[in-house]
């Protein structure tokens, strides 16, 4: 069976060269990894290359939301892999290229981290302090929920609502700071 035309070798390189930017900052944002980045988005094409039989699109769009399926599979993957690590599974190693210093800063640029970061920075600070207080120690401490309500003098369904409504105020102000930013532009 050949391969559907879009993504023919030159269907590919055109699929490449149109979403590979806007994943590298997708996968940059979510896993603040730059090298971790670029290896996610070569698993996503490899992917691509892999399942071409399988897409049963007939148009760019669908094209583009197949892809994105598979990248947000791969992140999720990579995401287990990583929870795997932290309980001290062993995972497969894979080699790579190490990336240079400007390549890494590049991904950075590319991702708007430095921005990103100060804008929840900035946010953080605007919480009430209870409410920083739990998502700091939970997000960031990586503290579980037992330990954050021991820690604040809660029970742990409270702890646990209060990161969440943090992590939502936090969301909120984001997309407000991404929209004006959008039409700023």
């Amino acid at each position: 069976m050949s391969p559907h035309p879009l993504l023919d070798p030159d269907g590919i390189t055109r699929l490449y060269r149109r979403h590979a930017r806007s994943l590298l900052v997708f996968f940059q944002r979510r896993v603040d990894d730059p090298e971790g980045a670029v290896d996610l988005l070569a698993d996503t094409f490899a992917r691509v290359v892999e399942r071409r039989e399988q897409f049963r699109g007939s148009t760019e769009a669908e094209l583009s939301g197949w892809l994105w399926r598979i990248a947000q599979s791969e992140l999720g993957a990579a995401e287990h892999r990583i929870d795997q690590e932290r309980r001290g599974r062993s995972a497969i190693a894979v080699e790579r290229r190490a990336l240079s210093d400007r390549e890494i800063e590049r991904i950075d640029d590319l991702a708007g981290m430095r921005d990103l970061r100060a804008a929840v920075s900035r946010h953080l600070a605007e919480l009430p302090a209870e409410t920083r207080e739990a998502v700091l120690l939970h997000v960031v401490e990586e503290r579980p929920y037992a330990e954050v309500a021991q820690r604040l003098g809660l029970r742990p369904d409270a702890a646990r609502a209060r990161v969440s409504r943090g992590l939502r105020i936090l969301g909120r102000l984001l997309r407000d700071d991404r929209d004006a930013w959008e039409r700023d532009r």
